[in-house]
């Protein structure tokens, strides 16, 4: 087992190298290799594309334990049991002291690993299998998962109040060690984004999911135009409702007015709109909304998971999720006082600063990382 002073060789387990669990894990990563620790990352190679082919390839040469692609399907599936073995193979090969598993996947595959003397293992959720309802058929079946596999746990790593509540809620308490750690960003993510020439009135950025909520406000905008507010909306990503999201604009008439460019780094994103629009159905600490907060963005966000964390004092700026009344009427609420929105983004970004930085985030996983040790 390492001393308390001593390097650690830590390999991060995620299966879709896409989104903010993907960015949680490279600053994460670059943070610890900063520190003098060694750092290894397993991902799925069947998602991700060429940007997280480049993502990995460019923060490849700071890792000595090094990059390892295997093919992990998000549901259940007959290759689990090679994908496990690839996972043995390398962790013997490799030797880590730390085997960090993030989402339920690559989560579920770390803590299947026999306890030793020497290694922890560790989990963080991501939310994952906690967004299933138990009432549903995959609910019941994740969570008996969890439920099997949590006393397999050296440390739960919850990166808000929010995932960590829910968990002890619909799986159980924990043997295991359980810390709360905030995601952060970077000190050059604080400075100010200039906005576009071509800039719409809102703006949406992130992936394409249903758990995203893109469809709310795309249905949002649609209830602006009829109460004869036609505002202009940027939608910046992708994913799997990309198509579906294009025809639902088309059907309401919305075309001249809503645009899409794609997949875009946060920050040109935040710079095609005046207002951030976060409509989530459900988060647990998305990076976005840290992101922006960080940046000044002004913003109105759905009241869900995590969010309210980040926005602390500031839930004004919040409305009920799934609820697209209540995404229009936040819209025009801050549209119609642009002083005091951005007064309310003025203060977020100081609360950012002070509470959501990366050093904090990876001096937090790193202490949890000892205080496991030293209870194991």
């Amino acid at each position: 087992m390492p001393t308390p002073d001593q390097p650690l060789k830590i390999l991060h387990a995620v299966r879709a190298p896409v989104g903010g669990i993907f960015r949680h894990i490279i600053d994460l990563a670059n943070g610890q290799a900063d520190r003098g620790h060694q750092v290894g990352i397993i991902a799925d190679s069947l998602t991700g594309g060429e940007r997280a082919t480049s993502a990995l390839a460019e923060i490849a040469p700071r890792l000595a334990l090094g990059v390892h692609r295997i093919a992990i399907h998000r549901e259940p599936w007959p290759t689990d049991l090679l994908v496990w073995m690839r996972f043995r193979s390398l962790i013997a090969r490799l030797k880590p002291d730390v085997l960090h598993g993030h989402g339920a996947k690559a989560g579920a595959f770390v803590r299947l690993k026999p306890r030793s003397d020497n290694a922890i293992r560790v989990y963080t959720p991501h939310g994952g299998s906690l967004h299933y309802p138990l009432n549903t058929l995959k609910g019941k079946v994740y969570s008996r998962l969890e439920r099997a596999l949590m006393n397999k746990t050296d440390l739960f790593l919850f990166e808000s109040a929010f995932a960590r509540d829910t968990f002890q809620r619909t799986i159980g308490a924990p043997k295991g060690l359980v810390r709360c750690v905030f995601n952060g960003v970077t000190a050059d993510e604080f400075d100010p984004v200039a906005k576009a020439d071509d800039v719409t009135d809102i703006v949406y950025v992130g992936e394409f999911r249903h758990i995203k909520g893109a469809d709310l406000l795309i249905d949002a905008v649609a209830r602006l135009h009829t109460d004869g507010k036609p505002v202009t909306l940027t939608l910046a990503g992708d994913g799997e409702e990309m198509a579906a999201l294009k025809a639902q604009v088309e059907r309401l008439g919305l075309s001249p007015s809503v645009r899409f460019i794609g997949h875009v780094k946060a920050r040109y994103g935040f710079s095609k709109g005046r207002l951030l629009v976060v409509p989530s159905r459900g988060d647990s600490m998305p990076y976005v909304v840290i992101e922006a907060g960080a940046a000044g963005i002004p913003m109105v966000a759905a009241n869900v998971g995590g969010i309210p964390e980040i926005f602390g004092v500031y839930n004004d700026a919040l409305f009920a999720p799934n609820i697209v009344g209540a995404i229009a009427d936040a819209i025009e609420i801050a549209m119609e006082d642009p002083n005091a929105t951005a007064q309310r983004a003025k203060a977020l970004r100081e609360r950012i600063f002070l509470q959501f930085s990366q050093k904090a985030m990876v001096e937090g996983v790193l202490a949890g990382y000892r205080d496991a040790f030293a209870n194991h």
